[in-house]
């Protein structure tokens, strides 16, 4: 009955624009206004719904005052009160849908953004500020208007994951990277969210072994960061443990990781500990796709964080410096690079060389202790052919006194 429904609603909506003699385009966003924190980031899923079979989503961006809200064949943005661009490297938009083709948006709106409106809004605004998607045929563009209004980022804003950390909780301090013997337990694990919203989190806990194929970052995105036909593609590994937790509406809370006596370390090799986030039912957040409701409660709009073990009878031997990730072969992607290594002990000083034949791209010095680095990310920006790395210890004076190995950066 729905499908028949949406069928109707598609020719309905071609029949409208055969007789008026305009070309069919996105007719409408779900939802059309949203709560968002005025005082950090904010992430929504959204739904542009029923694009034409040409029209495609281009740019995107936040504005302070409109002339029209909806849909639109101008920019309805007002002259100046442009408040900021949706960054490259925040768009995950995606097309979607079955019996209609839609958009499939996270709208990830930098905090930076909702400080200028709020100050707008000091101004004599009413509160509110406006996203707007521009869709384009090559020939036609529409502009797509979504309400932002500020509030607090409690529990009447979507359910969103704003920053994800988690560590290993060893004696020193806590360690993103870990190494143990073959057979020996490993520390517990906690997890630090910080998130707008209420709402309950749910879960599971996976274990990538040695010799499984690495997720990618679409593996590692949360549940309702997709759409809904593709929530099913993404790899799954052994399940560990599952997890349910209510998120109060206070915007942080620390929640503990698996029971570590069931994290494997059976077998030598790398280890990653998956937290992937299911998608829940959200009532501030969940969107009308045509084709159903799409829940989105735990949305973000970043991959993942993944924690690293090395399993080795001689992995505190300390007999020289081993690398860890990436890696030899394995896909890099540069939104979650992380280089990772063993360090023996008694040498005060690490250096992480990352090399293109014999020019020098990247050289940073780290302390001991240190174990992994998250490198910058124009050091990927001509792409990994060629790239070399490798770790040198150092003494106090900075003289070189082990080496690791070279290793090629992505496929060999």
């Amino acid at each position: 009955m729905q499908l028949l429904k949406n069928l109707v609603r598609r020719l309905l909506l071609v029949s409208a624009c055969l007789i008026s003699g305009t070309v069919l385009a996105v007719s409408g966003v779900n939802p059309s206004g949203v709560n968002v924190r005025q005082n950090g980031p904010t992430t929504v899923f959204l739904t542009f719904q029923n694009l034409g079979s040409n029209e495609q989503a281009k740019e995107s961006f936040w504005c302070s005052e409109v002339s029209s809200t909806g849909v639109s064949s101008t920019n309805p943005c007002l002259p100046g009160t442009l408040l900021g661009r949706l960054p490259a490297r925040l768009d995950r938009s995606r097309i979607s849908g079955t019996a209609t083709r839609n958009l499939t948006d996270i709208m990830s709106i930098p905090a930076s953004v909702t400080q200028r409106a709020l100050r707008a809004a000091a101004r004599g605004g009413d509160g509110s500020f406006f996203y707007v998607r521009r869709f384009s045929d090559g020939v036609n563009d529409s502009y797509v208007t979504v309400t932002c209004r500020l509030a607090s980022g409690g529990a009447r804003t979507p359910l969103a994951l704003t920053q994800v950390q988690m560590w290993f909780d060893t004696e020193d301090r806590p360690a993103a990277v870990y190494r143990v013997a073959r057979g020996e337990t490993l520390p517990s694990v906690h997890v630090y969210l910080r998130y707008n919203g209420s709402g309950r989190l749910k879960g599971r806990w996976e274990i990538v072994r040695p010799g499984d194929t690495p997720p990618q970052s679409e593996d590692l995105l949360t549940e309702a960061t997709l759409p809904v036909e593709q929530r099913s593609r993404q790899k799954r590994y052994r399940l560990i443990q599952r997890f349910s937790h209510f998120l109060p509406p206070v915007g942080s809370l620390r929640i503990p990781g698996p029971d570590p006596r069931l994290l494997p370390s059976d077998a030598d090799g790398p280890y990653q500990l998956l937290f992937r986030v299911e998608a829940s039912a959200d009532k501030e957040g969940n969107s009308n796709t045509l084709d159903g409701i799409a829940n989105s409660g735990g949305v973000a709009g970043f991959p993942m964080p993944v924690l690293r073990y090395f399993v080795g009878e001689d992995a505190s031997s300390g007999r020289g410096i081993r690398l860890l990730t990436p890696q030899a072969g394995e896909t890099v992607d540069a939104a979650r690079l992380t280089f990772s290594w063993i360090e023996p002990p008694g040498i005060p000083w690490f250096r992480l060389e990352v090399v293109a034949g014999d020019e020098s791209r990247l050289s940073v010095v780290l302390p001991a202790a240190s174990q992994s680095y998250d490198p910058p990310p124009w050091l990927l920006e001509n792409g990994v052919d060629g790239l070399r790395w490798r770790v040198v210890g150092l003494d106090d004076q900075g003289r070189p006194l082990q080496r690791s190995s070279w290793r090629n950066l992505g496929a060999d």
